[in-house]
Formats: C-alpha cells, structure tokens, sequence
C-alpha cells in the first residue's frame, strides 16, 4: 500500500462536473492498492495516517502565531482528510514509454481494501474523513500547505 500525503488549506474532488467531496484544513491523500497488501498493512497505514504529526501546535503571541511545528496529529486536531483512491501510484515504466500496472491491484479487491482503509480512519475521525468516487476520473484540486508531501509505503 502507498499513499502520497499533502498538508493542505482546502481539496475537492470533482466527476463529471458535480461536486463528490470537499475538505477545509487538513489532508489530501492518495491511496494506492497493490497485490500483496494484507489486512495488516491496511491497519498500519490507518494508523500511521492518523497519527502522523505534520501540523503546528499554535499558541497566539504578541497578535502573532507561534508554536511548536510538527507536533500534531489530524486525529488532535481533529481535522479533515480527503482519500482518493489512485492505482496509478503502483505504475512502473521501467521498460518502454507506456506505464505498467501490474502491482496495482484489481478493480474489485482493490475497492474493498480501500472501503477497509476508510472505514478504519473513520472509526477515529467519523464523517471528517471524505473521499473521491472509486473508479472514475476525478477532477482533484487542492491548496497546498508548506507545501508539506509525504510519501509512505508499507
């Protein structure tokens, strides 16, 4: 399982013209499946997400923000993240110019370890956690923060 985590202002995903999902503070997160991940790397990844400490501890001084930079968690500020589901992430090109998937999992099986990862963050973050629409083409837009990317892989 791979995920790309950006820090952002605000993220929506858009299909077909309509409006999916939209976040304020908090993280965009892309979410490749592969081949082998297990039950486990789905509950690890959930955790790490959840608890990965890339926001500021802010404190008002003096009529300015100051404080402790990397210090929380989204699940201490309890802000929103916004998951879409990318298989491209597992693409290789290795050989020739045209990407290769093979790693990326199927359709089906893929969908059901997403649905597992989100259900799993959602236990912590309730309705704060959104998503895309598994399997369409999606229109992302999104504001970064820092900009602060991470990319994590189990």
């Amino acid at each position: 399982m791979k995920i790309v985590i950006q820090k952002v202002k605000s993220a929506s995903v858009t299909v077909n013209h309509q409006l999916i999902s939209s976040i304020t503070k908090g993280l965009m997160v892309l979410v490749g499946i592969s081949t082998s991940d297990t039950p486990e790397d789905i509950t690890k990844m959930s955790k790490k997400l959840l608890n990965l400490r890339i926001f500021e501890d802010l404190a008002i001084e003096d009529d300015r923000y100051s404080g402790k930079p990397w210090s929380k968690s989204i699940k201490d500020l309890g802000l929103e993240v916004l998951c879409v589901s990318q298989f491209t992430l597992y693409g290789t090109v290795t050989k020739g110019t045209k990407p290769d998937f093979h790693k990326a999992e199927k359709g089906p099986i893929a969908r059901e370890k997403y649905e597992e990862f989100l259900s799993q963050l959602r236990v912590e973050l309730g309705d704060k956690v959104k998503d895309g629409k598994f399997g369409e083409m999606m229109e992302v837009s999104l504001v970064n923060d820092g900009p602060v990317t991470i990319v994590y892989e189990t």
